[in-house]
């Protein structure tokens, strides 16, 4: 117990420290990518590290993986030059016995990281879009889902004023709204005109409304002054991308809220293969930590000499950015349904774990 418990604390010091590390490279980076981004809009160096904060988040969340598969191998490389790794396996405890305890502190890092760090990553993402969008254009285009429907609003173009339209539901490309209504502002007069159509479909720069009513809402009886067309057209800058953009990326949505976002997606009529693989693969990111812990091992869980030290853990982080190029891949086939979600979440590092184990299994017999 005394053991495990030293093991899987020094797997914790490395992961800690190799994090540490990444997220200042990370920073300074990308602090110099905002201020080459946005020196035209007059941005100052305390703006260009806000928005790194914000941006950074998100950044490192993704390279977690990896950072736990340099864990590993600084882990058991540590091992193995201080001769504690011989002690330890001359005690007659097994490799899978040895592993055991740093694997159950990868799951419970990559459990913490869901729980905590994805609700904050979905946070800073948020705040950085809207921050993006203020600098670059001090206003711009939001969608919305709630429970009563799909909520847009767009500026007018050549006009002052702005567009906020809702729909009960819209095709999976986001190209055709269906029972719309716009209500049209007016930043000084309010509400100037309210339009109902059956049927709203996106063109080149315009909506094309189908079994229009239309209402001016600055006269005394506006239902007596209604009229009724066939057809209609209204100018957008939207599209199809900005739109489905606007409900943002799956990183945006916190762990706990993406089961409701996905239902409610569904129900817009939106396809929810993006969130739903999203949600699958934050399932499965403890198993993919333990999985590159694993992976890290069948390399340097042994007594390392000489030249062969560099080629064992050049090929221990080869094989772990295999199995995350793997993993990334299986994601753009769930995304694309050629898998189905889970499938494409679970599937790598179960595999993984299947075959590092076997292979520790068989260094062990010699």
């Amino acid at each position: 117990m005394i053991l495990a418990r030293y093991v899987a604390l020094r797997y914790l010091r490395a992961f800690v420290l190799l994090s540490g590390v990444f997220l200042a490279i990370l920073l300074l980076i990308d602090m110099v990518e905002q201020i080459r981004r946005f020196s035209g809009d007059g941005l100052s160096l305390g703006g260009a590290a806000q928005l790194s904060l914000l941006s950074v988040a998100g950044s490192f969340y993704g390279i977690l993986p990896l950072i736990g598969l340099l864990a590993g191998i600084s882990l058991f490389l540590g091992l193995s030059r201080s001769s504690e790794m011989v002690a330890i396996r001359a005690s007659g405890r097994s490799a899978l016995r040895v592993l055991l305890a740093p694997a159950v502190m990868a799951l419970l890092i990559g459990a913490g990281c869901v729980a905590v760090l994805n609700p904050i990553v979905a946070a800073t993402e948020k705040a950085y879009s809207a921050e993006v969008t203020r600098i670059q254009s001090g206003a711009g285009q939001t969608v919305g889902l709630g429970d009563s429907g799909v909520w847009l609003r767009q500026g007018m173009e050549g006009e002052r004023g702005q567009m906020v339209i809702r729909a009960e539901r819209t095709s999976p490309d986001a190209t055709t709204l269906y029972r719309a209504s716009f209500l049209l502002f007016d930043p000084e007069a309010g509400p100037t005109a309210r339009i109902e159509a059956d049927e709203a479909r996106l063109g080149a720069g315009e909506w094309q409304l189908s079994g229009v009513k239309s209402w001016a809402l600055n006269i005394a009886n506006p239902e007596a002054a209604a009229r009724t067309q066939d057809t209609l057209s209204l100018p957008t800058d939207l599209t199809a991308d900005r739109i489905r953009d606007g409900f943002g990326r799956p990183q945006t949505v916190p762990f706990w809220q993406l089961p409701g976002f996905i239902d409610g997606l569904q129900a817009a009529g939106f396809s929810a293969a993006r969130h739903q693989v999203w949600f699958q693969m934050e399932l499965a990111l403890p198993l993919m930590l333990a999985a590159m812990l694993t992976v890290a091992a069948i390399f340097t869980m042994r007594h390392m000499r000489g030249r062969r030290t560099g080629m064992l853990i050049l090929a221990a982080f080869g094989a772990g950015l295999g199995l995350f190029f793997l993993r990334n891949l299986a994601q753009v086939l769930g995304e694309a349904g050629d898998v189905s979600p889970a499938m494409a979440a679970w599937a790598p590092p179960i595999v993984a774990i299947l075959f590092a184990t076997g292979a520790l299994l068989r260094l062990e017999d010699g």
